[in-house]
């Protein structure tokens, strides 16, 4: 991440600010990307896949320490072998305000379910290879990256973490949405528990997860109550090979559905680069693999 801070006499003159602190950060990823029964065609394709992120936190103190800011993204995909929308542009703003343990977003909001423990326990390969590890399955608002989320939807979360307890509630009109999660720490293991109400047959419900370590392994069980979609539990899993590089799996279940796996390895290049690749069987039947290079910045 590049932090740049900006105080001009503009800023220096306007009440209750005396700098405003701007940072820049993201990533870049380039590669090959497989997928056994391409969405569009229906054959098996392989491609180039390839994705610029370049994030931008804002955010100014008042006087009485209140922090207000706001994130925004601009992103460029590739059509990402059909699991992510291809253009550029910046995505809807998500605004805040923060004093000591206690947040409050508005905008394109983070989302209960979506911010959730346990429901991102790995990052499989150099794209995700869609996701079925993830047990709530975007089945509730999240904060998108290429669009507006919830930022035009009256979107509205709050955010409260106590020393190792953490709750976050979140709403929007999209399906008259309203969810919650809490979680706790404790010995180093995180246990989390949400649910949601929503017009929406098909939104998650309910979802929990427990996660933490058995000696060199990273472990975390998560269930959702998908609705309509059914239930998906994972297990999922990660490990050191050696010093630069580790290794992550995962299993999925879901009703109506193959059972889904997959495992990836991450290997370290130093200075921010990676080198990722992995291959997944998706819960439905299509097999997807990617090998390629991230970049930090």
């Amino acid at each position: 991440m590049k932090k740049v801070l900006f105080a001009t006499t503009a800023l220096v003159a306007t009440a209750g600010v005396a700098a405003a602190d701007v940072t820049f950060g993201g990533y870049g990823r380039f590669g090959i990307a497989y997928n056994d029964n391409d969405a569009t065609t229906g054959d098996s394709s392989t491609d180039v896949t390839s994705r610029l992120r370049l994030q931008i936190d804002m955010t100014a103190e008042s006087d009485a320490g209140v922090t207000f800011g706001a994130r925004v993204r601009m992103q460029q995909n590739n059509t990402d072998n059909g699991n992510s929308p291809a253009g550029t542009g910046f995505n809807g703003a998500r605004f805040f305000a923060r004093s000591g343990g206690l947040e409050v977003g508005v905008g394109n909001i983070y989302g209960a379910l979506e911010f959730m423990p346990g429901m991102y326990p790995i990052d499989l390969g150099l794209t995700g290879l869609g996701y079925d590890y993830t047990a709530y399955n975007f089945r509730g608002d999240a904060y998108s990256s290429g669009g507006n989320g919830a930022a035009g939807s009256n979107g509205v979360e709050v955010m409260y973490s106590a020393g190792d307890f953490s709750v976050h509630v979140s709403a929007s009109d999209v399906s008259d949405r309203i969810a919650a999660h809490a979680a706790y720490t404790f010995s180093g293991w995180t246990i989390a528990l949400g649910a949601q109400d929503s017009d929406n047959a098909a939104d998650t419900e309910l979802a929990a997860s427990v996660g933490g370590s058995f000696g060199p392994v990273d472990v975390t069980l998560a269930y959702a109550d998908n609705g309509t979609a059914g239930d998906r539990i994972v297990l999922a899993g990660r490990f050191d090979v050696g010093a630069a590089t580790n290794v992550e799996v995962y299993v999925a279940d879901q009703d109506n559905a193959d059972t889904g796996y997959g495992i990836d390895f991450n290997h370290d290049l130093g200075g921010g680069t990676s080198l990722r690749g992995g291959v997944v069987k998706r819960l439905n039947g299509n097999t997807q693999a990617d090998l390629g290079v991230r970049f930090n910045f």
